[in-house]
């Protein structure tokens, strides 16, 4: 008789496949992710109070930001940066190159005191040497590649070299002749610099940086190249711009601009080199020069040039490739020099409210926080008590806002000033409203915010936080079959007589007649 039992060799086999899948598979996976196209931000410093550290990468955590680029090597930062997997490109400043480039023993201790110190507690993915050299201080071209080739070798002897890569960041003026981009190519003066760093690119498998912004480039061609264009704006096909040679079609400026490095990198027998896109962006504010640095066309832009990278749709010369982009960028410098647009690039203010409200629900978790679907009305700050008492008294009365958690021994009277006060006031009127453009001005005192303001048992009215606590209650309600008890109200209408520790008794004797009706 034929033995029925399930042979012990493929049983041995099934399982040590399960097992060595499980391992791997996390690990594949973990790789296509970091190999997919991201969107990151750079972090600039001349911030007025400066978030710290800790509250900076708090704040990039609560944004579900996985990318940043910082313009130096802030020891501070990469510290908070730790165990957090957001990844980090660092920068060497221009005013270090010379010394890098001058010497291997430099360069060594650079590495030492900046990558290897913090890696790989700290996810330090890049290092740009240096931003917009071959533009913006010709002088120190000539040091560039041997800064670079410095700095690699520092890598290869601490056996850094193939989990961090080394670039340069250039300006888009690099290019000369970028629409159409099939006639585009580098400016020949700086072709005897460019060159060995592509080659140096290719060799290494590291991206060539660019920072690339749209509005400069409509700015500088007003009238030829449309403001939808730049937009990322649906056109229709009579709109998009035609490449005369290849006939691919361009919906888009960053795409253009894009393509234009990748036909110059091919005029240089370089075509294994992906662009990385260093900063982009559009400015919430100018001066009348600047008539287009608008927060409508800021919102605009960053919330299409997220969309469009996170389709991962390519450009048209090389749909297969989506490069990443960094946002220029996280906070408004205060601290920079004008023109007014120099102050004004950021996506949040200093204090982490936001500029304006990204619209970017439904392009996966980034900025998830900075939807219209989770926002806040608050008080400004630095405004005078009366005029927020003024707001205040508006809101609680004509505007009808529910003010009752603000009133003494309440959740949100604490801590008892104007400001706690009208920022629960406003945010109620807010919500009541809907999130209505307009209903979070109160004659220019409040401003919106993605930061839920909830704090301790303080519960604002558009938190996450209570519309479960009122999702759980009301379907408490209809399971017991209870009737609709409107005992709140009565605890709104506030007498001398009804001190904390009656309303307190109240509460708990509703609280015991819900729990009566439960089966």
């Amino acid at each position: 008789m034929e033995n029925s039992k399930f042979p012990l060799f493929p049983l041995l086999l099934i399982v040590f496949l399960i097992t060595v899948l499980s391992a791997v598979l996390p690990e594949i996976k973990a790789q296509q992710d970091q190999d997919q196209a991201y969107v990151g931000v750079d972090i600039g410093t001349d911030v007025s109070n400066f978030l710290s550290p800790a509250d900076l990468v708090a704040f990039l955590q609560l944004q579900k930001i996985t990318h940043v680029r910082l313009y130096d090597a802030d020891a501070d930062i990469l510290k908070a940066l730790a165990k957090t997997k957001i990844r980090v490109i660092i920068s060497v400043p221009n005013n270090q190159l010379l010394g890098i480039g001058s010497s291997n023993a430099t360069a060594a201790t650079w590495v030492g005191r900046n990558v290897a110190a913090y890696y790989p507690e700290t996810l330090i993915t890049a290092i740009a040497v240096g931003d917009e050299v071959l533009t913006t201080v010709p002088s120190s071209a000539p040091i560039l590649m041997p800064a670079i080739e410095s700095l690699y070798s520092a890598l290869v002897a601490a056996n850094l070299h193939t989990q961090i890569k080394i670039s340069t960041p250039h300006a888009a003026s690099v290019v000369l002749d970028p629409f159409p981009p099939s006639q585009a190519f580098f400016n020949q003066t700086l072709t005897q610099y460019i060159l060995p760093l592509l080659q140096f690119l290719s060799r290494t498998k590291s991206p060539l940086m660019m920072n690339l912004y749209p509005y400069y480039v409509f700015m500088e061609n007003k009238g030829v190249v449309p403001l939808d264009n730049s937009l990322f704006k649906p056109l229709t096909p009579s709109k998009e711009m035609v490449d005369p040679n290849t006939l691919l079609h361009y919906t888009n400026v960053l795409d253009a601009m894009i393509d234009s490095v990748y036909f110059s990198m091919k005029n240089l027998n370089i075509t294994d080199v992906v662009v990385l896109v260093t900063e982009s962006g559009w400015p919430s504010k100018g001066d009348s020069k600047e008539p287009y640095a608008t927060m409508d066309n800021a919102n605009t832009y960053n919330s299409n040039l997220i969309k469009h990278i996170l389709d991962r749709s390519g450009t048209p010369l090389h749909p297969e490739i989506t490069s990443s982009v960094y946002i220029y960028e996280l906070f408004n410098e205060d601290l920079r020099s004008p023109p007014i647009s120099e102050a004004n690039w950021g996506l949040f203010y200093g204090n982490s409210t936001a500029v304006y409200l990204l619209h970017v629900s439904g392009s996966g978790t980034f900025l998830a926080n900075d939807t219209t679907n989770q926002t806040y009305c608050i008080a400004m700050d630095g405004v005078d008590a009366r005029t927020l008492q003024a707001a205040l008294d508006w809101a609680c009365g004509p505007g009808r806002a529910n003010c009752t958690e603000v009133q003494p021994g309440e959740d949100c009277y604490q801590p008892n000033n104007v400001k706690n006060h009208a920022s629960f006031a406003f945010d109620s009127y807010y919500q009541k409203e809907g999130r209505a453009a307009g209903s979070c001005d109160f004659k220019g005192v409040a401003m919106i915010t993605t930061t839920d303001p909830s704090h301790g048992t303080c519960i604002f009215p558009g938190s996450q936080k209570i519309s479960n606590r009122t999702r759980e209650a009301v379907n408490a309600t209809a399971a017991s079959g209870a009737y609709t008890i409107k005992f709140m109200s009565f605890l709104g209408t506030r007498t001398s007589a009804l001190d904390k520790g009656i309303r307190v008794f109240l509460r708990i004797s509703f609280s015991l007649l819900l729990y009566s009706f439960l089966p």
